[in-house]
């Protein structure tokens, strides 16, 4: 793939089970991007420079998911002008998922994060590809396939449940 215009980073590797997610629909949707940790607490001047650095190193948008108090998305955000997307994460130091989504979602005007549903990954790269889709054509028409196979699915899951019943046909997407 060409330079990364998306960076996809979280707080620790067990982070990565869900943050995996945005980098797969990325790789579908062929915008390139670059995966790593960088964690809030355990190193914070990692951060400080990963989030003022990252529009030089010809980033776009930054992905960063967090679980437990999840200050990842909200610290980058402060120190770059680049979109960045929070992707709260559950996990074994979480209460419920609660305190991710709400540590991201509940930002201080002046600093936006824009926020996806908890282990939303996945939605997040999508959401990057389509800030990167505003600009490039080709990440555009990618968009424009991938929703349009959505479409089928549903048109095609309909088409089976009318013609077997619901009974007759496969439960799921």
């Amino acid at each position: 793939m060409s330079k990364p215009v998306v960076g996809i980073i979280m707080g620790s590797q067990s982070d990565l089970k869900v943050m995996k997610e945005a980098a797969e629909i990325l790789e579908e949707l062929q915008v390139a991007y670059k995966l790593t940790i960088v964690s809030a607490h355990r190193t914070p001047d990692r951060m400080i420079d990963y989030a003022r650095s990252a529009r030089s190193k010809g980033l776009k948008v930054i992905i960063a998911g967090a679980g437990g108090a999840a200050h990842l998305p909200g610290m980058v955000a402060s120190m770059t002008t680049l979109p960045v997307i929070g992707v709260p994460v559950k996990s074994s130091n979480s209460i419920d998922g609660w305190d991710s989504v709400l540590s991201i979602l509940q930002m201080p005007g002046g600093i936006p994060v824009a926020t996806v549903a908890l282990d939303g990954a996945k939605n997040a790269g999508i959401l990057a590809a389509e800030m990167v889709g505003a600009f490039d054509e080709s990440v555009a028409k990618n968009l424009e396939k991938y929703k349009d196979e959505l479409k089928e699915k549903v048109l095609k899951s309909a088409e089976s449940i009318e013609e077997k019943g619901w009974r007759g046909s496969k439960i799921g997407f």
